[in-house]
């Protein structure tokens, strides 16, 4: 059983029936309070997606983590920064009119959340990584072109998206 916010609890009795569809688990909701039943591993994964939604992900999104390969990572920012103002080190991870939170989410392929002294971040498997390594740096002061030069060349290295197909073209 897990406690939530007002807000929370809305998006949850907004997004049960769908949840409940995608998940084989049944949502009761007391007040505050969130129970959920089913097996031990359909419960694990209904506990996640509700975790997430409370993290401010949208219900889509949080139903990644149904898949195997999506994970959801918390990044706390007191444990990272050296500043002791939080407002400007979210500040700083927000960017000017949100722009730096969406080329890092455009970069990593993740989706990344602002909630309390929290960075969330939603990816597969094998991009979330960087994402964490990029949030992490720009906590502790790395300047944004850095970080999306980070995530560029991860990009790049890992997921090459020619895959050796411009060579056979060349050759026809």
């Amino acid at each position: 059983m897990q406690t939530f916010e007002k807000a929370t609890i809305k998006k949850i009795i907004e997004g049960k029936k769908i949840i409940e569809g995608k998940v084989p688990i049944s949502i009761e909701i007391k007040g505050n309070r969130v129970d959920i039943s089913g097996n031990e591993e359909d419960r694990y994964v209904g506990e996640k997606i509700l975790e997430a939604i409370n993290l401010g992900f949208d219900l889509e999104t949080s139903l990644l983590l149904k898949e195997t390969d999506y994970l959801l990572e918390i990044v706390p920012i007191k444990d990272l920064s050296r500043s002791k103002k939080l407002s400007v080190v979210k500040g700083r991870i927000i960017g000017k009119a949100g722009r730096t939170l969406e080329i890092l989410q455009e970069l990593s392929d993740c989706y990344i959340t602002l909630k309390d002294s929290n960075v969330n971040i939603i990816g597969k498997s094998e991009e979330i990584k960087f994402a964490i390594n990029a949030v992490k740096s720009l906590i502790s002061g790395s300047k944004q072109a850095n970080i999306y030069s980070y995530l560029e060349k991860a990009r790049k290295k890992f997921f090459p998206s020619d895959l050796g197909l411009k060579e056979d073209f060349k050759k026809l």
